[in-house]
């Protein structure tokens, strides 16, 4: 698994390269550009620019999110606004509001060699019905024809929601046809699950092409820092080791006011040195049954 971290963790500041430079010292090699027009603004040509040059120069492999807020919540945006930004919103013009604004974010693959794009369907707790795999359908066909001549993966992520329940993921994805579209594990919400992490792996195994990595106690989507919640990462390391060397692992984590850049750095590099002996100690065990 590929060491990862998401902008998220500077979601309250705007994003410039020297924020990227401080992700890369904490040990990422690839970041996930989260598309928030207050964070990342990803309609501002000159500071895209910048940023291709500065993935072009270090070779860090990037990723993005898709927006979750409406250009007036990006505007108006504070640690307080919920996302409203729906890709299967039952309201036609509001799904097409969502649809464009991705489509948006994803321009700034012309310029920055962003390999996937995580998209959303839905909102919390959104029900599974007849009207959400319609819309779903819609959209990633819709997502999927404007990413493609970009270079761009569409994935899917597993919410909190009924929409996205590891079964319904591959229902979509099997209704659709939609071979080439994968998924965006995301640990923390896995965990909040009624089926779990380890289910949630094993069903789609075969289709994970990057995971969120975060942490909570079991009752809420926190986003902490591996190692603060609930999570058996031995087992998160055990399962991650079924899937390809190269996925990336990213930790998507809750920003915090009160924590510095280096606070971020020293974090990051500790949660990377944890897996990394996990991952050690798993392969040692691993040999010894082999040798026995």
């Amino acid at each position: 698994m590929l060491p990862g971290v998401s902008t998220h963790v500077f979601l309250s500041q705007r994003l410039h390269p020297g924020l990227l430079d401080a992700l890369e010292r904490g040990g990422a090699r690839t970041i996930e550009l989260f598309a928030a027009r207050h964070h990342f603004d990803y309609t501002d040509r000159s500071a895209i620019r910048e940023f291709a040059t500065w993935f072009n120069d270090t070779g860090v492999g990037a990723t993005l999110h898709q927006p979750i807020y409406t250009r007036e919540q990006s505007e108006n945006w504070s640690r307080h606004v919920s996302p409203t930004l729906s890709l299967i919103d039952p309201e036609k013009g509001r799904r097409i509001e969502a649809m464009d604004e991705v489509k948006r974010a994803l321009d700034v693959a012309e310029l920055i060699p962003v390999s996937s794009v995580t998209l959303h369907l839905g909102l919390k707790d959104d029900p599974w019905d007849e009207r959400a795999i319609e819309n779903s359908l819609t959209a990633i066909e819709h997502i999927k024809a404007f990413a493609q001549p970009l270079g761009v993966k569409v994935l899917l992520e597993n919410l909190q929601n009924d929409v996205t329940t590891p079964e319904h993921l591959l229902a979509i994805l099997n209704i659709g046809h939609f071979d080439n579209v994968g998924i965006t594990l995301d640990v923390g919400h896995a965990h909040l699950s009624q089926s779990g992490l380890e289910h949630a792996v094993e069903l789609l195994r075969t289709r994970i092409h990057e995971m969120h990595v975060h942490d909570n106690h079991g009752v809420r989507d926190e986003h902490l820092w591996p190692g603060s919640g609930s999570i058996d990462w031995e087992l998160f390391q055990r399962l991650a080791a079924k899937l390809p060397a190269e996925v990336p692992g990213i930790l998507e984590i809750a920003y915090d006011l009160e924590e510095s850049t280096d606070a971020v750095i020293t974090k990051a590099r500790q949660c990377f040195a944890n897996q990394a002996r996990m991952q050690d100690r798993l392969q040692e065990s691993g040999q010894e049954r082999v040798e026995d």
